[in-house]
């Protein structure tokens, strides 16, 4: 199809018209008066499903997970300028680390009253140029459809990333007059780079001579369907598969390749893969802070790195490497293990692999048997053990960051890839529950574990409201233990024991649940997990279930943090 030429139009229904011309299939909006032509339109689109949201940076979370779990670009809608734009900031910053592809829109001052210190003025496109891939604001209102053209096309072009149009009300009120849009594959690359063939030789060489290859997989393989590449490959020359932390669900949990997530928050077994490896291929992954803090002790100094990535900026920015190899990590993959023919270590690979097979095993095993599942006050390794054995395999997982959700990172089973959705290398408190309505959306049969802390719910509560009004039926695991976990863990083991502002109060979460027309589940003891897991997934609304956890079972994870302090 070409050019699609519309009659004449407002500014608000252009914008729509470009949401419509991009498939878009929920927008997540918080009303204002800063954009009422926009929401006029949207009444119209009888396409496009409005979700109406209770603040907007939760609504940015949903964005964000929905275009996480969907590989379709999210949509946020700040009706009101000012306080209503400024209320994105922080789940933009999410999606930016996190590269996730939300287009997020915001009322803005009438043309004419800007830089007057009028009402609710700040300078939006200051204000999210940090946050984001691009900031736009909408000169004029045939500029609209280039705006959105241009704002999807980088939104969704690699490394993907949110990106800002800031629509100032003249602009949406303004009429043009038989404005034109094109189709997305229009102004929209399909096609991802392969590798350059005389790499892809030199690689193949280098990893066919290793005796303890690893292969490291992160959001290159797991956010692009790259699942049986990596596995294609890794089988070839029979490596274990390491993944990036808080992409444990880029390789399903059941391969016998698969040795989980490495780094300070993985694993044993996978870490110590990565710290002995004498050839590391790096794959679709920056080797970046949650990996490997920037530092030797979490990665072999010996090892030969062959490092895969899409953005070439990233390609030996932490650590020198070998070859670099600018390509899409899938296809790249592909042609690896095509060109890998004779292993001249084969024995000796052979030998490591089946090594780490039984060091897994045995680490599974010994978390299992650690287990604490006898004592009054439930202990997070209990809940995470219990969890494993009654939870459906199909089901996807969203986190929160905090001590507990770390360690549930990687103590919850991945059976299928993109299964699980963390705040990555932003460490946000409150992202879980409002992420899990858009990744449940994305993925409407599937079912959606929502785990966070007692803070980060009460940060959240109030979407329980969106939850329940269009049926977003997510189930959340509160891990309640009345405290901000990781800071008080670390008053207890670098300042003595001087606790101030660490300790939470909470309603009962079960309770509130109820009130807003949620279900909801009280556990205080691990044999009541079973049933109330069950009970919930089969609710048929959303489900809150408040577990109460220990509030001594504390964990330190970042005690690189406080080496200055002799601890």
């Amino acid at each position: 199809m070409g050019k699609i030429v519309n009659k004449m139009m407002s500014g608000g229904q252009a914008a729509v018209r470009a949401l419509q011309v991009e498939k878009t299939e929920y927008v997540f909006g918080l009303i204002g008066s800063a954009t009422m032509e926009m929401f006029d339109a949207l009444y119209d689109a009888d396409d496009i499903n409005f979700i109406g949201i209770h603040d907007e940076r939760t609504g940015t979370h949903m964005a964000d997970g929905y275009a996480r779990a969907s590989g379709r670009a999210g949509v946020v809608l700040a009706g009101q300028n000012g306080p209503g734009a400024t209320n994105l900031v922080t789940g933009l910053a999410q999606a930016k680390a996190a590269f996730s592809p939300v287009v997020s829109i915001a009322g803005a001052l009438s043309s004419e009253h800007q830089y007057r210190d009028a009402f609710q003025e700040v300078d939006q496109q200051a204000l999210f140029t940090p946050v984001t891939k691009k900031t736009w604001t909408a000169p004029r209102a045939d500029r609209v459809p280039e705006l959105f053209r241009e704002a999807f096309r980088l939104a969704l072009t690699p490394r993907m990333g949110p990106v800002q149009l800031n629509l100032p009300r003249d602009v949406l009120a303004a009429q043009i007059d038989s404005p034109e849009f094109q189709e997305p594959h229009q102004y929209r690359m399909a096609s991802r780079p392969a590798g350059a063939t005389s790499e892809i030789a030199a690689a193949a060489a280098l990893l066919g001579g290793a005796a303890r290859p690893v292969i490291v997989v992160g959001g290159g393989i797991k956010n692009t369907g790259g699942e049986d590449a990596a596995l294609g490959l890794a089988t070839a020359i029979n490596a274990p598969l390491v993944a990036a932390p808080g992409h444990g669900d880029a390789i399903s949990f059941g391969h016998p390749l698969n040795a989980g997530q490495m780094g300070p928050r993985g694993n044993a077994v996978a870490s110590r893969l990565v710290r002995e490896a004498d050839v590391i291929l790096a794959l679709g992954t920056r080797l970046g802070f949650n990996s490997t803090f920037y530092s030797y002790d979490n990665i072999n100094r010996d090892a030969k790195i062959i490092q895969i990535e899409l953005e070439p900026t990233a390609i030996g920015r932490y650590f020198p490497i070998e070859i670099g190899i600018w390509a899409d990590a899938p296809t790249a993959a592909l042609q690896l293990a095509d060109a890998i023919s004779v292993q001249q270590a084969r024995s000796a690979v052979d030998a490591w692999t089946a090594q780490f097979q039984d060091d897994r095993a045995a680490y599974r095993a010994q978390c299992d048997a650690d287990a604490v599942l006898d004592t009054a006050l439930i202990q997070p390794s209990g809940l995470f053990k219990t969890l494993r054995d009654v939870l459906p395999a199909e089901a996807a997982f969203t986190m929160d960051a905090g001590t507990l959700c770390l360690q549930a990172t990687d103590a919850m089973n991945y059976w299928h890839p993109k299964s699980l959705f963390t705040p990555l290398d932003f460490g946000l408190v409150g992202f879980s529950f409002s992420c899990g309505l858009g990744v449940k959306l994305a993925n409407p049969e599937r079912p959606v574990i929502s785990m966070m802390g007692d803070g980060g719910f009460g940060m959240t509560i109030s979407e329980l409201s969106t939850a329940v009004d269009y049926g977003i039926n997510t189930v959340t695991i509160v891990m309640n233990n009345q405290c901000w976990g990781a800071e008080k863990a670390y008053q207890r083991d670098f300042f003595n024991g001087r606790y101030i502002g660490a300790d939470v109060s909470s309603p009962s979460f079960d309770k509130a649940a109820e009130l807003y027309g949620a279900a909801g589940f009280k556990v205080d003891h691990l044999d009541q997990i079973g049933d109330a897991v069950g009970a919930a997934l089969a609710a048929n609304r959303p489900a809150v279930i408040d577990v109460s956890v220990d509030p001594a079972a504390l964990y330190s994870f970042r005690r690189d943090s406080f080496k200055h302090r002799g601890g």
